[in-house]
């Protein structure tokens, strides 16, 4: 089973946190902090597998998580870094998440190797915070929490060429004749459930891959059968080829399947119906030798005025192909356009937010007093004038919403006990 679409949960790894110890040597009885840093968590790395065309697998892996950082330890030891966890891709997947569907990557042209969440840092330890009023700091920093993110995976064919038509007009035939795929191929409506890729190799080396895009019907751009899934593969094509049943073989009118087709086209994307197309009239051994009107003819009266060249051939037979094979090369010369790469909508690394500088809240029982310190205090302390009953609010919000508030509480702090942070002393009442 051909599958272009997946649902999938990546997590990248936590930071190790950073550890809190101090010297303990013979003839030291007072040493320095030694605590060690935290290792970085493991990254999620999303790299393309040219051996790979579906994404198949993600039907039975949906979890994808990389290991976390290890803690550091005494003597300044560093923890280990957590390892990255890589996931295969076939080109061409486009990367996006799932909730909001803004696109994170697109997998294909140079972007062969992304990172898509980034590990947590590892925190610091004990023995960076040491300053001259501070020689003994008890507190480290915790490393960066992990992150998460649910991914929709969604692979969108590359080729230069899309091969387009209703079901059972001939084009696994074509695909397989000029080039070297090999797709099944059976007189039943919808025998294609997934594209085919094949390279088209002419005489002078100059030669380019070519889709086979599952049969469409009318009603695809709504999603009416599988349409609307297949569609999504012709939007990185540069020349579209439109193979009809000239010979109407099962009755239908070659005429107004083009236009049928076209107006999919447009409803799904409206570049599309606009791009380079290319007739291909299919069948033309089947066409019966004494029918009054010539149905080759009448689809080139009406589409070769609108700048559209059409080529009768025959799959089975190979009759037209090379001319219209070498067109649709001299086309492609004419289209400097790059390959269409999406454009990315969503960055994990500024949308995830986490910050995490160290803090310590503890009672001492000798001066019978809460002692609050750390960076995130001191630094917090540094911009506030406390003096202002701005503020002073804003002071309060801070131990609110950083949960210290909670800590102290926990520690079974009551009204009027005193809290000190770095030589200043507040009393403590409730709201």
């Amino acid at each position: 089973m051909f599958a272009d679409r997946a649902k999938i949960y990546i997590r990248s790894g936590k930071g190790g946190d950073g550890h809190v110890s101090f010297r303990r040597e013979k003839y030291v009885p007072n040493g320095g902090p030694d605590g060690g840093d935290g290792g970085d968590g493991g990254s999620v790395i999303f790299e393309i597998d040219e051996g790979l065309n579906t994404l198949t697998d993600f039907r039975h892996i949906r979890k994808y998580c990389a290991q976390d950082g290890e803690q550091g330890g005494k003597r300044n030891c560093r923890g280990k870094n957590g390892m990255d966890i890589i996931v295969k891709v076939p080109e061409g997947t486009v990367v996006r998440e799932l909730e909001s569907g803004k696109i994170i990557a697109d997998m294909s042209g140079e972007n062969r190797r992304q990172i898509i969440l980034s590990g947590g840092k590892g925190g610091n330890g004990n023995q960076h915070y040491a300053t001259s009023t501070m020689q003994a700091p008890k507190y480290a920093q915790p490393g960066q929490p992990s992150k998460e993110l649910d991914l929709f995976l969604e692979l969108k064919v590359i080729a230069d060429v899309g091969l387009v038509g209703f079901p059972n007009v001939g084009k696994s035939t074509l695909l397989s004749r000029v080039t070297n795929a090999r797709p099944k191929i059976a007189n039943y409506h919808f025998t294609t459930l997934n594209p085919n890729l094949g390279v088209v190799d002419l005489d002078d080396g100059k030669g380019f891959v070519i889709a086979d895009i599952p049969g469409l019907i009318e009603g695809a751009s709504e999603g009416v059968g599988l349409g609307y899934e297949f569609l999504r593969h012709i939007e990185r094509t540069k020349v579209l080829i439109h193979l009809v049943d000239a010979a109407s073989t099962e009755g239908r009118d070659p005429i107004a399947d083009i236009y049928a087709i076209n107006k999919e086209l447009e409803a799904y994307n409206a570049d599309l119906a606009h791009r380079p197309q290319v007739i291909a009239a299919n069948k033309i051994d089947a066409i019966y030798a004494g029918n009054d009107e010539d149905p080759v003819a009448a689809i080139k009266e009406e589409f070769e005025p609108k700048g559209i060249r059409v080529f009768p051939v025959s799959a089975v037979s190979g009759q037209g192909l090379n001319e219209l094979l070498y067109y649709v090369r001299d086309l492609l010369s004419q289209i400097n356009e790059p390959p269409t790469v999406f454009e990315p909508e969503f960055n994990p690394d500024t949308e995830i937010v986490v910050g995490n500088e160290p803090y310590t809240v503890e009672y001492d029982e000798k001066k019978n007093e809460y002692i609050v310190e750390g960076p995130r205090i001191e630094k917090m302390l540094g911009y506030t004038n406390l003096e202002s009953e701005r503020g002073f609010k804003f002071f309060q919000e801070f131990l609110k919403k950083n949960e210290i508030l909670d800590e102290l509480e926990a520690l079974g702090i009551q009204e009027g006990d005193t809290v000190r942070m770095y030589g200043l002393a507040f009393s403590y009442y409730k709201e």
